[in-house]
């Protein structure tokens, strides 16, 4: 009998200021394809890292801890300044430069390729693409190439927020090939074109005064991918996120592991007034959150005043379907789930609107969802212009 192949190891260093999506994306693809990712804190404060939008992440060791360690892939993540603490970081430029000078697989993505990268002279004689206003940092020994994703020998880099699934997956094919690919991309419906498509039913206004607040409640086995782009979005669009706890602690471990720490915990949020509930998918987490009384009792007083909530994944069946909060409303869902709904009749859409109620299908649909609940709830001028921060255009 053939022994096994061995895990793929792979480093994702994370700092102050890092792009949760760039972050999270990676680490979510490369555990679902098999991979032992290490996330390691390249900060002065242990383990517990401040990314971009106020996401707080623990990571797996401290950059320090990994030197001895050898790692089939290192993956990057942008954000400014996460971007220049890395490149700052004197134990992850040792790192990096060991791994590849043994000719191993690195990569970087967004403001990393040109403020981390190429200082350290990794990217001399190859051709690398970044964040576009970042392009221009490139030194002479560089080429720089317009394209969502640049593979160049040993070295992978990629544009931004919205390329960072696409980057992920050239990740996969890199240490496992193209069928590996295919098997996580199709049932997650990731596309590759940019931008996002709402399909509105019995269309209202949503109404809030001043900035808007929302409610993301959070479970151990959410689907990390799907909360941190909602969170992303919404704060790039100055709501004010409210991510709650609904286990017992504001630390949560997500459906691939990213331990991430919440606000508070619901009984805080519990006598808020919110202008949208979100619930985020990922199981066992959407059964989690449909065994709360207190997150049902927030979601049906909203639901009894017109005002809006939503979910997306696992969750519109698992949580809002069993309490009735579907009733009179079309809403689409992840496709293992469709025939849990009592009406699937729209659930080929990707992103769906019914009255106040807005819905999408899975992690590959998340940033179009997260755009368009910023169209709706805020307007279509400040879905714009998360979308160019994104790269989603």
């Amino acid at each position: 009998m053939a022994s096994p192949a061995p895990v793929k190891k792979v480093l994702v260093p994370i700092a102050a200021g890092s792009e949760p999506v760039e972050a999270s994306v990676p680490i979510d693809i490369l555990r679902r394809a098999g991979a032992d990712v290490t996330v390691a804190s390249a900060g002065v404060d242990g383990l517990l890292v401040e990314a971009l939008y106020g996401v707080k992440i623990v990571a797996d060791a401290l950059v320090a801890d990994c030197a001895d360690a050898s790692y089939d892939l290192i993956i990057l993540p942008g954000g400014i300044p996460g971007a220049e603490n890395l490149g700052g970081c004197t134990a992850l430029e040792g790192i990096v430069r060991r791994h590849a000078e043994k000719g191993g697989l690195y990569s970087a993505i967004c403001a990393a390729p040109p403020v981390a990268l190429a200082p350290w002279g990794l990217l001399d004689g190859h051709k690398a693409t970044a964040y576009p206003s970042f392009v221009e940092k490139f030194p002479p020994e560089v080429t720089a190439v317009d394209a969502n994703v640049v593979v160049d020998g040993k070295v992978v880099t990629s544009r931004g927020p919205a390329t960072a699934m696409e980057f992920a997956l050239a990740l996969v094919e890199q240490l496992y090939g193209k069928e590996k690919v295919e098997q996580i991309a199709k049932p997650m419906l990731v596309r590759y074109e940019p931008g996002y498509t709402i399909r509105e039913l019995n269309p209202v206004q949503w109404q809030c005064s001043g900035t808007p607040k929302v409610l993301i409640p959070l479970a151990n086995a959410n689907e990390e991918m799907e909360v941190i782009m909602i969170i992303d979005a919404l704060r790039r669009a100055k709501a004010d996120v409210v991510v709650a706890s609904v286990e017992d602690k504001v630390e949560i471990v997500a459906r691939y592991g990213m331990r991430i720490v919440t606000d508070m915990v619901l009984d805080d949020a519990a006598d808020q007034e919110f202008d949208l509930i979100i619930v985020p998918g990922g199981m066992p987490g959407a059964k989690t959150l449909s065994g709360k009384e207190k997150l049902i009792a927030l979601l049906k007083k909203q639901a009894e005043a017109n005002k809006p909530y939503g979910a997306i994944c696992a969750a519109t069946a698992q949580v809002l379907e069993p309490h009735g909060l579907l009733k009179g409303k079309k809403a689409t869902t992840y496709t293992s789930m469709v025939g849990l709904l009592a009406d699937a009749s729209e659930c080929e859409n990707r992103v769906l609107v019914d009255g106040n109620l807005i819905t999408s299908r899975s992690p590959g649909t998340a940033m179009e969802y997260a755009v368009a609940i910023v169209e709706k709830l805020i307007s279509r001028e400040a879905a714009r212009e998360v979308l160019q921060g994104l790269l989603f255009v």
